[in-house]
This record gives structure tokens, C-alpha cells and sequence, in this order.
């Protein structure tokens, strides 16, 4: 199973963020990319970098025959097109597309670390897996989403939209 993170938290070339979501869940499914599943939108607070606007976030479930290297290629474009530019880490953003996992693949060069080494700490991507895709498991840990998700209580499990 294909997992991809989605993240907006500014408007861009494709409206407002819960626009620029929506409009990459199709194109995650054009070109070369299925969408099978997508959870709901949630709004959270940022991750990171605390001085912005809330993010719009989705996790979407797809299918490519795409290798991981060329799929992330393809998200990068994605991303540019809505009009993602690189400044800051963790800063503001039109468009966030994210590998979170690759078919249970673990892997880990320059360019790409499967699965993405951040989801065990990151609300705004466990609780859409958890709704989405309940019996998924992490590549490493074996654990589920609802199980690293329980780890965080406390946190602002941000609200759905």
C-alpha cells in the first residue's frame, strides 16, 4: 500500500489550501497515479514551526507503477505546480506531498527515507492513516496508527473539516 501525506497551510496558483487539497487528490490520480482512498481533511496546528497558519491535511491511498525515486519526482512536480517553493524548513506552504510508505519498503538514501522517518510524531498523518486504513502497520515498528496515535495524547488531535 501506497501512503501519501498532503499538507497545505497558505493559498497558491490552486485557491485556498482546502482547495490545493482537493485539487492534488486529483491529480494523484491522473498520470500514472490511481487514487484509491482518501481520509478526511483535517485541520491542525503547524508542525515544526509554531508562527503560521493552521495546515489542511489528508492522507491519500495510491496506486502507481511508479518506482518510490520517480514517484517522489512526480510529487515534487505536483507540488511546484500548485506553487510550492522551498525556503524554509517547516515553513509555509501551497502544497506538501509527502511518501509516508512505499509498499512497506524501508529504505534509506540522500534523496528518500522509507518509510517517512517522521510518523510516529506526527498527528496530522497518523489520524487520517488510523480512519483510512485501520489494519495498516508501520514498516519497522509494527505499530499501528491508532497505537503511535494513543503515544501522543495530550496533543491537539486537530478538527476535522
Amino acid at each position: 500500500m501506497i501512503l501519501i501525506a498532503l499538507g497545505s497551510n497558505i493559498s497558491g496558483p490552486w485557491g485556498t489550501p482546502q482547495q490545493s487539497i482537493q485539487h492534488a487528490l486529483q491529480a494523484l490520480n491522473s498520470d500514472g497515479l490511481k487514487l484509491v482512498e482518501a481520509s478526511r481533511l483535517l485541520l491542525t496546528a503547524p508542525f515544526g514551526k509554531p508562527n503560521q497558519p493552521p495546515f489542511v491535511n489528508a492522507v491519500a491511498h495510491i496506486e502507481t507503477h511508479l518506482a518510490p525515486l520517480a514517484l517522489l519526482q512526480k510529487l515534487h512536480a505536483i507540488e511546484k505546480e500548485a506553487g510550492r517553493r522551498r525556503k524554509t524548513r517547516w515553513g509555509p506552504r501551497t502544497l506538501d506531498l509527502d511518501i509516508i510508505d512505499y509498499n512497506g519498503l524501508v529504505r534509506s538514501t540522500e534523496k528518500l527515507v522509507l518509510p517517512h522517518p517522521g510518523i510516529a510524531e506526527r498527528i496530522f498523518v497518523l489520524k487520517p492513516i488510523s480512519e483510512l486504513k485501520g489494519k495498516w502497520r508501520h514498516p519497522t515498528s509494527n505499530l499501528s496508527a491508532k497505537a503511535m496515535l494513543r503515544k501522543l495524547k495530550g496533543h491537539s488531535q486537530g478538527e476535522e473539516i
